[in-house]
Order: structure tokens, then C-alpha cells, then sequence
């Protein structure tokens, strides 16, 4: 009964809240609308394409263009859900409230995950059919081995992104700070440490690299990645674990501040 009232409590917190809605909003937004483009210029670029991209090009996988973006959005959503009480300073009327802190954190991550797991899954299933509509004859069909999995993954992946960023904002109490790391993290350090010859086998296992290839469907040609698409999700699961992990055991040790 007790973790039903805070999972309730939480979900009044967050709809009243507008970042929850403008967040959710953008990355759904961002995510479709960069989809779409990139799939109309992959379309009409096509013939261009050397023979070696035309080989391995991966419709559904383009589609999900815009998720570079659109998982910064969610980024910022998953640290101000908990940030939001640092800086209100309701933490510590929420933690006297329920003085359980376990079950105070679950309540929050519960509801944001829902929140962000329904909000994925609509974004992924749009991007994935309106950018397929632009494709013309390169589109991939939902029927199609492999293509129902990554549209589903797209959902989880931007669920665990959420979840991974929430974890990091209870470990850090800051807005500015969490978003200082994870921003850059995401969008520029972790794409080049996956892309460098020197740090790739290492880069390869950093979260958003091991989780995007839930949404590749064709393989990438001279792949030796030693994990598939599934097992990838799952080392992206371990470093959500261990983000949540990390916060609450924090959040048991420092007081309410």
C-alpha cells in the first residue's frame, strides 16, 4: 500500500511539473523530425552511395537518425525529475514523507521509467513508419527479421537513457553539474571513443554504444563487435544498474539536502 501512494505521489509531482511535459515532448519531436530528413536524403542520395554503404545500408537504422538528438532530451528529463527536488529543496519534505529512501527512490524511478518507456515507444514506432514512408523502394517492413526488435528497442533504449541519467543526478544533487558530464559525455566524448581505432574495443561496451545496436537490424560490414543486439541492451542494463545503485546508496548516506 505504502509504495502505491508514493508511486502516486510521484506521478502528481511529475505532471505538475513542465519540463516533464516539454522534455518528453522534444524528444519525441526531435527524434521524428531528424528521422524523416535523414531518411528523404538517404532516399534521393541512394544511387550515389558507394557500393560497400548500398551493401550494407540499414533502412531501419536510419529512421533512427534523429535518436542522437532525441536521447538528450531524455537525458535532460531523467536528471530534472530528480534535480527538480534538490533545487526546490522538496527533497527533504518528500523524504520526511516517506522516510524509506529505497522506497522513495523506487516510487520516482518507477513512474519516470513509464513515463519514458510509454513516450520511447510511440517515438520509436513513429520514427520508424514515417521514416520508412520517405524511404520510397529502401524501406524496411515491420514483418521484416529483425525489424520489430529494434523498433521495440528504440523504446527501451531511450527508457534506460532516462533511467541512467536519474541515477547520476541523485549521485550528483545538481542539474548543472549532472548535465555538465552527461551532455558532452553522450553527445561528443562516448561517439569518439567508439569511432577511434585506438579506444574503440574499449568504447564499444560504454552505454549508449552498447545499446543502440538493439536498433540495428543489417550488420555492419567487418564487424568484429563480440555481442549482438540483445546482449548489447544488456550491457547498457548493467551501467543503468549500477548508475541507480550508486544513487541510492548515497541518497541512504548524506542527509537531505
Amino acid at each position: 500500500m505504502a509504495a502505491v501512494q508514493v508511486i502516486r505521489s510521484e506521478w502528481t509531482k511529475m505532471r505538475s511539473v513542465a519540463s516533464t511535459v516539454w522534455t518528453l515532448s522534444l524528444a519525441l519531436v526531435v527524434t521524428v523530425a531528424l528521422g524523416m530528413l535523414i531518411s528523404a536524403l538517404s532516399n534521393s542520395q541512394f544511387g550515389n552511395m558507394p557500393v560497400r554503404e548500398q551493401v550494407s545500408f540499414d533502412p531501419t537504422l536510419v529512421s533512427f537518425a534523429g535518436m542522437g538528438l532525441g536521447q538528450l532530451a531524455m537525458i535532460v528529463f531523467g536528471v530534472l525529475v530528480v534535480s527538480n527536488e534538490y533545487s526546490t529543496g522538496m527533497i527533504r519534505v518528500s523524504l520526511a514523507a516517506v522516510p524509506q529512501r529505497g522506497l522513495f527512490l523506487f516510487g520516482k524511478i518507477a513512474v519516470a521509467a513509464a513515463l519514458a518507456l510509454a513516450v520511447g515507444l510511440v517515438t520509436s514506432f513513429a520514427a520508424f513508419f514515417l521514416g520508412q514512408a520517405v524511404l520510397g523502394p529502401h524501406r524496411a517492413s515491420i514483418g521484416d527479421p529483425g525489424v520489430l526488435r529494434a523498433v521495440f528497442g528504440g523504446g527501451l533504449y531511450m527508457t534506460l537513457i532516462a533511467m541512467f541519467s536519474m541515477g547520476v543526478a541523485v549521485m550528483l544533487r545538481s542539474a548543472l553539474l549532472s548535465l555538465g558530464i552527461l551532455m558532452p559525455f553522450f553527445f561528443l566524448i562516448s561517439n569518439i571513443l567508439g569511432n577511434v581505432d585506438a579506444t574503440k574495443k574499449a568504447g564499444r561496451y560504454l552505454p549508449d554504444q552498447a545499446g543502440g545496436r538493439i536498433m540495428e537490424v543489417v550488420p555492419r560490414l567487418g564487424d568484429d563487435t563480440p555481442y549482438g543486439p540483445w546482449g548489447g541492451l544488456g550491457i547498457m542494463v548493467l551501467w543503468v544498474i549500477a548508475a541507480l545503485a550508486g544513487g541510492y546508496v548515497l541518497l541512504k548516506r548524506r542527509d537531505a539536502q
